[in-house]
């Protein structure tokens, strides 16, 4: 479990296509202190370490992940959003996220407001009745709150922090980005279905 609260900008610094895409990552984590087999969300996916070294380590994402995903996207030094699992004790600080991406939305405009920065996205039919004005979205694992929705389109604003501290400072209209809707609005819509 995460909380979508982004703790460190790593870089894809290899990739290797095996049967599975194997990607290493770099991070200012202190692998030192990271296990084989822990789970980092890795612009939002739940992927697990196989192979670590200092100040990286190595993903094996698979074909399922990558056609679900726009980690097919990665390319030789594109940044993506980390986060480390949960610990007990630890602050929750964002939303409960599994860190399993629903699908893709694609970024339609980006407009600056002030110091903050305005992006509407278009979700995937199928996903857009879990997505609700006040409500959470994981998108590439960052915990964020919805502005407005409008069918499949809602909006986020994302303040200079955000930007400063995730790989939101360079979204871009065009930008395919992983979602991951609230759980608790799945379980709801869930059970409303089951009672009609």
């Amino acid at each position: 479990m995460f909380t979508g609260i982004v703790t460190d900008m790593g870089e894809i610094i290899a990739l290797d296509q095996q049967g599975d895409l194997r990607a290493r990552i770099r991070t200012s984590y202190d692998t030192g202190g990271i296990d084989m087999g822990a789970s980092i969300a890795s612009d939002g996916v739940c992927l697990t370490v196989i192979e670590l070294g200092p100040g990286w380590y190595d993903v094996q994402i698979s074909a399922e992940t990558v056609s679900k995903t726009n980690l097919g996207t990665w390319v030789l030094g594109k940044k993506v959003n980390l986060e480390r699992a949960l610990k007990v004790g630890d602050e929750l600080g964002g939303h409960v996220v599994s860190g399993h991406v629903d699908g893709v939305a694609k970024v339609i405009s980006v407009a600056d407001e002030g110091d903050s920065t305005r992006v509407q996205f278009r979700a995937p039919e199928a996903l857009a009745k879990f997505i609700a004005p006040k409500g959470s979205v994981a998108l590439n694992g960052t915990s964020l709150t919805v502005n407005e929705v409008q069918g499949a389109v809602f909006g986020v604003n994302f303040i200079p922090h955000t930007k400063d501290v995730t790989t939101w400072g360079t979204v871009a209209v065009g930008d395919d980005v992983n979602l991951e809707v609230d759980t608790m609005a799945r379980y709801v819509a869930r059970l409303a279905e089951a009672s009609s």
